[in-house]
C-alpha cells in the first residue's frame, strides 16, 4: 500500500565490538601476559649468560684549552647579527669601539645511552593462505629472536613476527561472516525519506516524487544493501591471528653545562656546537675522573650511575658514549654615542646574543 514506510530490521550489534575479546587468543608459553594493542608492556631483558665487560677508564688528558675570538671576528658576527634583523641599524655594529673582550668559555659534557627495548602485543590480519605454525613448537622467547640493528646512537623500531604463534580464528567483528550491518542504516538499507519525513507524502495527498511514496530512500552507504564487506577481515571471513614484536632501538642523552658568570643563559648554548675536547665510546664507559672542573668529574659520576641503573631495568644497554665540548663564549663590552653596551659571541657558530641592542625602530607594513 502507498504510503507505507519500510522499517529497519533491529540488528545485534551494529558497531561491532571495538577490541578482539580476550579468548581469541591462545595461551603461549613465555607470552602469557600479552595482550592486543601492546598491553604487555616493555620486557625486561634477561640476565646475560657471560659477565659484561667492564667499563675502563679513560687515562688520556687531552689539551683544555681554545684561543680567544679576535676583535675582527667578534665585529663581523655582530655586524651579521644586526644584517639579520629588519629592525636593526648596522651602525652599532660596524661603528661601535670594542672596550673589553671577556673569554667565558665553558665546557658541556654528554651522556648518551644506546638502548634496545622489546614489547609484545596480538596482532591479527585478513587470513589469505599465510603459514599457520601454532601448534608446531613452542615460539623462541621475546629476548632469542634476532633483529637488525641500526648503527649505535642512530634510533631506529622494527616490528617482528614471532615465529608458531600464527593461527587461524573467526573474525571476531562480523562473527566469521564477512560482512558488517551498515552503520548509517543500521542494516535495514534504507532511510527515512529527507523530503517527507517517512510519510511518503506531500502537500496532503500528493505522494513524495522522491521516494515515490515508500517514505525510505535506499542508503547511499551500502547501496541499499544493508551491510558491508567487513573492514576487520576484508571479507575473508577468517583471521590470522599471532604474535608481533616490537623492537625499538632508542638514544638517551643527557647533558650538563658547566654554569659561567658572563651573564648569558645556559638555554641559549644549546643551540650550538663547540670544540670537542674528549670522547669515549664503549659498551659501558666509566666516570671521568681528575678533569680540571671537578664539577664535570662529579656530573659524570652522576649521569653514568643514573643510566646504567635506569636503563638496564627494562631495556638492553647496547653501547655509551660520552663527550666534553668546550664552547666558546665571550662577552664584548662597546661605546655607541657614549653609552656601554654589551653583547656576546659563543659557539663555534660565533653566535650572538645582546638585550639592548641601542638601534632599532619600529617597523611597520604600509
Amino acid at each position: 500500500m502507498e504510503g507505507t514506510a519500510m522499517l529497519a530490521t533491529p540488528t545485534h550489534d551494529s558497531q561491532g565490538p571495538s577490541a578482539p575479546p580476550a579468548n581469541i587468543f591462545d595461551n603461549l608459553p613465555g607470552y602469557e601476559g600479552t595482550m592486543a594493542g601492546g598491553g604487555g608492556g616493555f620486557l625486561p631483558p634477561p640476565m646475560p649468560a657471560f659477565p659484561a665487560p667492564q667499563p675502563t677508564p679513560e687515562l688520556e688528558q687531552p689539551h683544555w684549552n681554545i684561543p680567544s675570538i679576535s676583535e675582527e671576528t667578534a665585529r663581523g658576527a655582530f655586524t651579521l647579527y644586526a644584517s639579520s634583523k629588519c629592525c636593526y641599524s648596522k651602525a652599532p655594529a660596524k661603528d661601535g669601539v670594542i672596550m673589553n673582550m671577556e673569554a667565558f668559555n665553558t665546557y658541556r659534557y654528554r651522556l648518551e645511552t644506546f638502548t634496545e627495548s622489546r614489547s609484545t602485543e596480538w596482532s591479527h590480519e585478513p587470513y589469505n593462505g599465510q603459514p599457520v605454525d601454532a601448534s608446531i613448537q613452542p615460539p623462541p622467547g621475546p629476548w632469542d629472536i634476532p633483529a637488525k640493528a641500526p648503527s649505535f646512537f642512530i634510533e631506529g623500531k622494527q616490528q617482528i613476527k614471532v615465529p608458531y604463534t600464527s593461527s587461524i580464528k573467526p573474525c571476531h567483528n562480523c562473527l566469521g561472516m564477512g560482512k558488517s550491518p551498515c552503520k548509517d542504516c543500521a542494516g535495514a538499507g534504507n532511510k527515512v525519506c529527507w523530503v517527507c519525513n517517512g510519510s511518503g507524502f506531500r502537500f496532503g495527498t500528493e505522494r513524495c516524487s522522491h521516494c515515490f511514496g515508500r517514505g525510505r530512500d535506499n542508503c547511499a552507504t551500502c547501496s541499499g544493501q544493508g551491510s558491508k564487506i567487513c573492514n576487520t577481515c576484508r571479507g575473508k571471513q577468517q583471521l590470522l591471528v599471532y604474535i608481533s614484536l616490537n623492537v625499538k632501538w632508542t638514544n638517551n642523552s643527557d647533558d650538563y653545562v658547566v654554569e659561567q658568570s658572563s651573564g648569558l643563559q645556559v638555554d641559549n648554548l644549546t643551540k650550538v656546537s663547540g670544540k670537542e675536547l674528549f670522547r669515549d665510546s664503549q659498551y659501558m664507559v666509566y666516570p671521568l675522573i681528575g678533569f680540571p672542573d671537578p664539577s664535570v668529574s662529579q656530573a659524570s659520576q652522576h649521569l653514568v650511575s643514573d643510566h646504567q641503573g635506569k636503563y638496564s631495568q627494562a631495556s638492553r644497554i647496547l653501547q655509551q658514549r660520552q663527550t666534553i665540548e668546550l664552547i666558546p663564549v665571550t662577552r664584548v663590552t662597546y661605546s655607541w654615542k657614549g653609552k656601554t653596551y654589551i653583547y656576546f659571541v659563543y659557539g663555534n657558530e660565533f653566535k650572538v646574543h645582546t638585550d639592548d641592542y641601542p638601534a632599532t625602530c619600529c617597523c611597520s607594513v604600509m
